[in-house]
């Protein structure tokens, strides 16, 4: 693979720059060094697409329990992405997850437009969401009807048979008339019910508007033209003025009826050519404003959205529309309007076969994110799709996450609310799983940050960056199984509804010791490393945490290692937890990195799952590295698994 020049110049950045943070009124303001490796707001998502099972679920007709099963699985993955939010999509096709009165139930639950999946998906997507402090932002499509254009497919109380005159087929497809000033209303009070009645901590359209052209194809809207475009000679600027009408009406209504809902767009990626409006991109590919009537410029300007994330779905240098260059227009657009810009990214292209040779890089998605510190007005990215992210072909979400997401970040902040009150850490003290850290406060969640070595006094820099942050949670205590023996200093601040941090609390040192050492690393923590080749898997009811990783055999070791600090040379009891099966190895080698050498030890997976199974006492240096490996390269059949592996003093 030969070396980006961009990641070249850009490897420069990653050095600490400097930057005004603020501190505690007792300690004034101080100049911190940062690393914009470890920044400490974005916004991390993936797009959870429903619309003909994409994403979730993963095919109709399924259980209640292997739906939830599904969702959870996908939220887990968030978080081992170290991702802060979801996009769900909630109304695919003039439809609902949710028990909607304007609506009916969404085909894609159970395979039949109207009929009920036996529970409400949207309430329990946004209490397991929050349960794991990600946000979820309810994706809606504004104007599709159904992927045909028969309308006798639709259930007989759909809307769109009771009002025949608001729709119009095109393209082999159905779409509501934004020209109609009673669908515009209609279906703004149809996301509007989920607003009102959901804890949903987002409103999010995607990039279909009027629909894209098909060739030899004229949208049939020219009676709605004639009926209610007075004022508009040009039929374009009309249609263009029905969709500025939905946007601005939408962004009042959420934001009316509760503040603190964010409203996102994610258009299509160039508003306009350059060679069409000196105001445009220097691209030469499809322009949104004319093509699908989406004035996304003009919603930045006029702040009629919190935040919008074009689909810049094309690689760095690529002709047409040069990833780099829209990122540096869109950037320019969003400057001095208080919108966020974040960026849609092209999961679903990288590796993928028939896409550019840019594509099958690993690093292509990387260097995206790289190219995005340049500009600060870029609060973060979303990846379509869900699937994508979990495929992670050739490896390249997980070069993505450790070049970029190696720690958590906090969510932008929204608006100008006051900080909650400062927490107050109750307790911290080591036990056999870890360091445990317990507070009270007012926040709606929290952030833990520990700091190496004692000081209780709280140091801004310390916390100007996401170095020294762990977790954020909405629970008032928290496990550190990811500490060592050394003295750290634990830290708490408080989260508002939009993200206002208060000042740090008081820091709880924890003092060092060997005593009683013992720490778990499991497949999703930081000390785990593995091949693109393991897989994710939450299949097993007997797995350890969200998830497991599962492997073929082959002639070769590639090992999953799990890292671990070893606070002192001695004697280690090491124990293995993994999900069994009947059809899983008979004999997966582990190996653990004793201070005489490697050693081997084979298990059969196919029993003895879901509980620790001891592979013996070793004795093992000091120091922080690959402790226990589990090896791919066995006489067995059946996958090989890699869920945690627990390591003792003893």
């Amino acid at each position: 693979m030969t070396t980006h020049p961009l990641r070249i110049v850009l490897a420069t950045l990653t050095v600490a720059v400097l930057a005004l943070v603020s501190a505690p009124a007792a300690a004034g303001a101080a100049a911190c060094a940062v690393d914009p490796a470890t920044p400490k707001r974005q916004l991390r998502a993936m797009w959870v697409s429903s619309v003909a099972n994409i994403d979730w679920p993963s095919r109709t007709g399924l259980s209640v329990s292997a739906q939830q099963a599904e969702f959870r699985s996908w939220l887990d993955l968030a978080v081992s992405k170290r991702m802060n939010a979801v996009m769900v999509q909630v109304r695919p096709t003039a439809d609902a997850f949710w028990p909607s009165p304007y609506e009916p139930w969404s085909q894609w639950l159970t395979g039949t437009q109207g009929a009920s999946p036996g529970y409400d998906p949207l309430a329990f997507m946004v209490a397991e969401a929050h349960a794991r402090d990600l946000e979820l932002h309810a994706w809606f499509n504004p104007y599709r009807v159904s992927n045909d254009d028969d309308p006798s497919e639709l259930v007989a109380s759909h809307p769109a048979r009771q009002h025949p005159g608001w729709r119009f087929a095109y393209g082999g497809k159905l779409y509501y008339n934004p020209g109609i000033p009673e669908v515009r209303a209609f279906i703004e009070d149809a996301i509007m019910d989920a607003v009102t009645r959901y804890d949903i901590d987002g409103v999010h359209l995607d990039d279909y508007f009027y629909p894209y052209p098909v060739s030899g194809q004229a949208i049939p809207d020219s009676a709605a033209y004639a009926q209610y475009g007075g004022g508009f000679p040009d039929i374009a600027d009309w249609r263009r003025e029905n969709v500025n009408l939905l946007v601005r009406e939408l962004d009042q209504r959420v934001h009316a009826a509760k503040s603190w809902v964010s409203f996102g767009i994610s258009p299509f990626g160039i508003w306009r050519n350059v060679s069409t409006d000196p105001l445009g991109s220097a691209t030469s590919g499809l322009q949104s404003y004319d093509a699908i009537y989406a004035d996304t410029r003009l919603w930045v300007k006029q702040g009629w959205v919190d935040y919008l994330a074009p689909q810049i779905y094309w690689h760095i240098g690529f002709a047409t529309a040069d990833y780099a260059k829209l990122t540096a227009w869109w950037s320019g657009v969003a400057q001095g309007t208080g919108v966020q810009l974040v960026i849609g990214q092209a999961a679903y292209r990288a590796g993928a076969s028939g896409q550019d040779a840019a594509w099958q890089d690993p690093a292509e998605l990387s260097d995206h994110l790289y190219d995005n510190r340049k500009h600060p007005q870029i609060a973060g990215d979303v990846y379509f799709s869900a699937k994508d992210v979990r495929a992670n072909r050739i490896g390249a979400m997980a070069a993505l996450v450790s070049a970029h997401y190696s720690r958590p970040a906090l969510p932008p902040v929204r608006g100008g609310s006051a900080a909650p009150a400062v927490p107050v850490v109750t307790a911290a003290a080591r036990g056999s799983g870890g360091v445990a850290v317990t507070w009270t406060g007012s926040g709606t969640a929290y952030a833990v940050y520990r700091v190496d070595g004692s000081a209780p006094a709280a140091d801004p820099c310390a916390h100007a960056d996401a170095r020294n942050l762990l977790t954020t949670t909405r629970q008032k205590s928290f496990t550190d199984t990811t500490a060592g023996s050394g003295t750290y200093t634990y830290y708490l601040t408080a989260l508002n509804r939009t993200h206002q941090e208060s000042a740090p609390s008081a820091g709880k040192v924890v003092t060092g010791s060997s005593q009683g050492f013992s720490v778990v690393v499991d497949n999703t923590d930081a000390g785990f490393t593995a091949s693109s080749a393991w897989g994710t898997s939450a299949f097993s009811p007997q797995l350890y945490g969200a998830d497991y990783r599962f492997a073929d055999p082959v002639a070769a070791s590639d090992p999953a290692w799990y890292r671990a600090a070893v606070p002192s040379a001695g004697s280690y009891r090491v124990e293995v937890w993994y999900a069994a099966n009947a059809g899983y190895n008979s004999a997966t080698p582990y190996i653990v990195t004793t201070s005489s050498g490697n050693q081997s030890v084979t298990v059969d997976q196919r029993t003895g799952g879901g509980a620790w199974r001891s592979l013996g006492t070793f004795t093992l240096q000091a120091g922080t590295y690959n402790v226990v490996g589990v090896s791919r390269w066995t006489t067995g059949t059946g996958y090989v698994i890699a869920d945690a592996v627990r390591i003792t003093l003893v």
